[in-house]
């Protein structure tokens, strides 16, 4: 060999960290742990059984007796919590099943509280669309725009019906402004000053929604692109998270997760309460039908994407792998 040809020897070999699984444990950065992951979960109003969602392969809609199952699975595998979605037999405009103290939402966290007591936060979606003849997530003008103020005051409403219930937390989603500061304000005056708040800040008009309308019924037609966030707009996004923590959100989200990375690392960038990160039914829909096609390692994508929202700097995630995750978080 000669002189021109020799190739110098690296004194710094990154690659030594890199050599067993043990090495890249002990050096990893950013860990996901069950603690951190929250399980949405979907109750439908006069099932008898378990109801899949086609197009969330794994994924059910729950009566009364399977949700309890599911969430006594949660708390034994260590989840951080569990996010409860309700699906009423009957709608109307004004979303009044959302309110009903015998409404299946309510019911639920009732029984899940009973269930699992304090083993797991018990988070329910504050909106609704699921409630409405309409789908929106507010209540409507005559002339068919959704009327932010009117809304307030009904989602004030059930967040005392779902504080009365027994609920940990409560997660306004509709993006309406004030939405926190209304909620909080409500809680107090009701002596219900324990009941935290998860605000879903920056949430976007999304396309990846799309499984979540069969897992709920939407009735939608049309979109919400007049409340929720425009996909393009990144500050917008760190703007509508400092508001809600502002009026008293004690945990910050940002939804979708995975399209949105660069907001969660802004937003944790931002603020000192916690930031969760919601992946969404069409992340979760995408990555499954990928494997089920043989395209990808399926076991090895569900981590490595929880690991990418953890490493954007999201503290919680809500995932429907969450339970799954937790399993294989624990080999």
């Amino acid at each position: 060999m000669t002189d021109e040809t020799h190739v110098q020897v690296p004194t710094i070999r990154p690659r030594r960290l890199r050599r067993t699984p043990a090495l890249r444990r002990m050096v990893a950065e950013h860990h996901v742990v069950p603690s951190s992951l929250v399980l949405p979960v979907f109750i439908r109003e006069g099932l008898d059984e378990p109801r899949p969602i086609t197009s969330m392969p794994g994924v059910v809609q729950h009566s009364r007796d399977s949700l309890k199952q599911a969430v006594s699975e949660a708390a034994e595998l260590g989840l951080g919590g569990v996010m409860l979605f309700g699906i009423p037999e009957h709608k109307d405009a004004t979303g009044s099943g959302a309110i009903d103290p015998g409404g299946v939402l309510n019911l639920a966290i009732t029984d899940v509280v009973a269930e699992v007591g304090d083993q797991l936060t018990v988070m329910s979606d504050l909106c609704l669309d699921e409630f409405t003849d309409h789908g929106h997530c507010g209540l409507l003008t005559p002339d068919g725009e959704v009327d932010n103020d009117r809304t307030l005051v009904a989602y004030g409403q059930m967040a005392l019906a779902q504080a009365a219930a027994g609920v940990d937390m409560v997660g306004p989603s509709g993006m309406m402004d004030g939405q926190v500061r209304v909620v909080r304000q409500a809680l107090d005056a009701a002596d219900h000053s324990q009941v935290s708040i998860l605000a879903y800040s920056a949430k976007y008009a999304s396309a990846f929604f799309g499984p979540f309308r069969e897992a709920v019924d939407s009735s939608l037609e049309g979109d919400r692109r007049t409340y929720q966030q425009d996909p393009a707009n990144a500050v917008e996004g760190v703007r509508e998270v400092l508001l809600d923590v502002a009026e008293g959100a004690d945990i910050v989200m940002v939804k979708p997760a995975l399209a949105y990375l660069d907001v969660v690392r802004r937003v944790r960038d931002a603020v000192d309460v916690p930031v969760a990160a919601y992946n969404i039914s069409g992340e979760y829909s995408m990555i499954e039908a990928a494997a089920a096609n043989g395209w990808i390692d399926r076991e090895a994508a569900i981590l490595e994407t929880l690991t990418s929202i953890r490493r954007a700097g999201a503290d919680v995630i809500l995932t429907y792998w969450a339970s799954e995750a937790a399993r294989l978080l624990r080999r």
